[in-house]
């Protein structure tokens, strides 16, 4: 038995620096590199700076060691043994998106037809392959998983993009949903008591999660107790909620609510306690503005427990036809290019409302007007805004294409082009507690840069023409990582 300990120790040591140190890019990374040298200098720049500022332009931004060594008046440096020059005249320099409601998988209806009929059981299929190339290549650099179906899988991708064996995103990582007694996946688990939250939150935290996302079927004691166990370990915890409203949560302590003011549902009539509500909370948001007193009262309570709210514009854009704007729903050419055959066809199936369902009960267009307008007041009133777009392949909403996606329907709700910027990095680094390492461009910080061509502080469209994503210091192709998942987004 030694013998054969010894051997398999013979065999193994070679390998264990690989995992006691960060090792050089796989192959399967370095064919996406653009750009990676001991000093890199970006000439001529303009820089979108994340703190809302305005933009400058004419600058020169180094990098060295994965880090921002400096920012400079715009001037022409000669190349050197070891530096990279790059004239960036006609671009523009914004950070890293973080982008704070993003996921690794996709929704799949078996069978669905253009009457929007499918098979049981609803099933969230993993995108662990082509998901994390289109963040990076769209621009993301951070992320949030946002409730997590395959956590271990997820929590082995982010071991192995941060020791560069695999393309992607530096990636929070959320638990599994906290989910009641029912839910419309097949691939949740289910919660049975308070006890079952608190040792569920302590098993994953024990495992390397750093968040957690609790959905919309849990009790208020399990909300509770889940809460305490996630604030035990300095981890913070988000609600797609329905059986739970906003002001509950917020007063349980909950640190963050997604999907912007869509699914409160404290007004819905015949709410009951601790129930998910028929409408969703969309009779709620119909019924609320920044200006009457039930969403003065709910804007206030947020700021007051410092709870964060996640905007999910492109997910609901859809809603937003009605209001006769062209322009909704959105998607590109690009988009396209990166969805499997049969994402394609979900997303032109369910672009046309089938004549044979019935007619609304609510007032889509009224719903996204008021959402834009309470995400703006709760802002106004010193809430933290974050942002990201739910990108589940349905509803046009794809990874990378999704968060600059959201960055413009920032503006489309009233935000300026350099703070629907800010919303989109620095809010999620503050939120995150990596405001000091990252979302803003600064001497001294990560160098997580997206390059974009042309001027997105003045034509906020241009936020689509990445050319080269920065994440530590080295410069990806953002056409070649989307070239490498061309038809595969919706099949893995």
């Amino acid at each position: 038995m030694r013998h054969v300990v010894a051997s398999v120790l013979a065999i193994l040591f070679p390998l264990l620096p690989a995992f006691a140190q960060s090792p050089e890019l796989s192959d399967t990374v370095k064919q996406f590199v653009r750009v990676d040298a001991p000093k890199i200098v970006l000439t001529h720049v303009r820089v979108v700076d994340g703190t809302g500022a305005a933009a400058v332009d004419d600058q020169n931004i180094v990098i060295e060691a994965g880090k921002i060594s400096a920012i400079e008046k715009g001037a022409d440096v000669a190349a050197s043994a070891g530096a990279t020059v790059l004239d960036l005249h006609g671009y523009t320099v914004m950070p890293g998106i973080v982008g704070m409601h993003n996921h690794l998988f996709y929704i799949a209806a078996p069978n669905l037809n253009s009457e929007w009929k499918s098979e049981p059981p609803l099933l969230v299929p993993q995108m662990t392959f082509s998901a994390p190339r289109l963040y990076l290549a769209g621009g993301v650099t951070t992320m949030r998983t946002t409730g997590s179906v395959e956590t271990y899988a997820d929590l082995n991708l982010k071991r192995d993009i941060e020791s560069g064996k695999l393309p992607g995103p530096h990636l929070d990582v959320t638990g599994p949903y906290l989910e009641g007694a029912d839910s419309f996946f097949i691939q949740m688990p289910h919660l049975t008591s308070p006890e079952d939250a608190r040792q569920t939150v302590e098993y994953w935290a024990d495992r390397g999660v750093t968040s957690f996302k609790a959905y919309m079927n849990i009790t208020r004691a399990e909300l509770k107790a889940a809460i305490d166990a996630a604030h035990k370990r300095g981890i913070k915890v988000t609600g797609h909620l329905c059986s739970v409203t906003y002001k509950e949560a917020a007063e349980l302590g909950i640190d963050d609510l997604e999907h912007g003011f869509f699914v409160n549902t404290q007004l819905d009539p015949g709410k009951k306690p601790d129930i998910c509500s028929e409408s969703f909370g969309f009779y709620t948001l119909e019924h609320m503005t920044p200006d009457n007193a039930e969403g003065k009262d709910l804007i206030e309570t947020l700021v007051k427990h410092h709870v964060a709210i996640t905007s999910t514009l492109p997910v609901f854009e859809a809603g937003a036809d009605e209001s006769g704007s062209s322009d909704h729903p959105r998607i590109t050419q690009k988009a396209f290019d990166a969805m499997s055959p049969d994402a394609e066809i979900t997303v032109l199936y369910l672009r046309h409302r089938p004549a044979s369902l019935p007619a609304p009960k609510t007032d889509s267009a009224l719903l996204w007007k008021h959402d834009l307008a309470m995400e703006r007041a709760f802002v106004a009133a010193g809430g933290l805004l974050i942002a990201g777009p739910d990108p589940t392949g349905a509803g046009n909403v794809v990874p990378g294409f999704g968060d600059q996606r959201e960055i413009e329907l920032l503006v489309e709700a009233g935000f300026s082009p350099v703070e629907a910027i800010k919303i989109a990095t620095l809010n999620g680094a503050i939120y995150l507690g990596r405001d000091k390492q990252i979302g803003s461009i600064a001497a001294g910080k990560n160098a997580d840069l997206v390059v974009i061509k042309g001027d997105p502080s003045k034509k906020i469209s241009d936020v689509e023409n990445v050319e080269i994503v920065f994440k530590d210091g080295i410069g990806y192709d953002s056409q070649k990582l989307l070239d490498s998942v061309k038809g595969r987004y919706g099949e893995y």
